[in-house]
């Protein structure tokens, strides 16, 4: 029977298994594969989905950060541009006014000058007359003395005096006059 057992053996094909083998290989991949579907499909899906919405959430939030810093670039831009603008005014402006304040410096300066000078003149002149007046007295007064000691005889009279001194000082005027056109 061995033999007979062999050649029964024999006749099935080594590839391809027995049918209640067959049958309960397939029922038990159905199960596994129900129990797949049902329990760790879904878990997967829900990973899967959640990991997309995520990188697709990351990179909206990307964009929209790209797109804030953007704007927020543009601002600075603008503004660094607005204080540039400002600046150049206010140098400017600064330029102006140190000009406008050189030239009126320089015009008060020169009106100074210009007083003290007059001031000058008019001291000039006053002190010129009161030395004048005070040569006339003393020229006057040895001139006096000078004629009395000549005549002889005291000029002391005020009005003799005066009217003495009045003439010689006008003949020596009138000698400088001439001496002057002269020359």
């Amino acid at each position: 029977m061995n033999l007979l057992v062999l050649a029964a053996e024999e006749a099935q094909n080594p590839l391809i298994p027995p049918i209640p083998e067959l049958v309960i290989g397939l029922i038990a991949f159905v199960i596994v594969f129900g129990f797949l579907a049902k329990k760790l499909l879904p878990n997967i899906n829900k990973v899967l989905d959640e990991r997309r919405e995520a990188i697709e959430g990351g990179i909206e939030k990307a964009e929209a950060a790209q797109t804030e810093a953007q704007s927020v670039l543009e601002q600075y831009k603008a503004q660094l541009a607005e204080a540039r603008h400002e600046a150049a005014r206010l140098r400017q402006d600064a330029l102006e006014q140190g000009t406008a304040l050189k030239e009126e410096l320089r015009a008060e300066g020169q009106r100074q000058r210009e007083e003290i000078i007059a001031a000058g003149h008019t001291q000039i002149e006053a002190d010129r007359k009161a030395a004048s007046h005070a040569l006339r007295q003393d020229v006057g007064k040895l001139a006096t003395d000078l004629a009395g000691k000549l005549v002889g005889e005291s000029l002391e009279d005020h009005a003799r005096q005066s009217r003495t001194i009045d003439r010689f000082l006008s003949e020596l005027e009138e000698k400088a006059a001439s001496n002057g056109a002269a020359r």
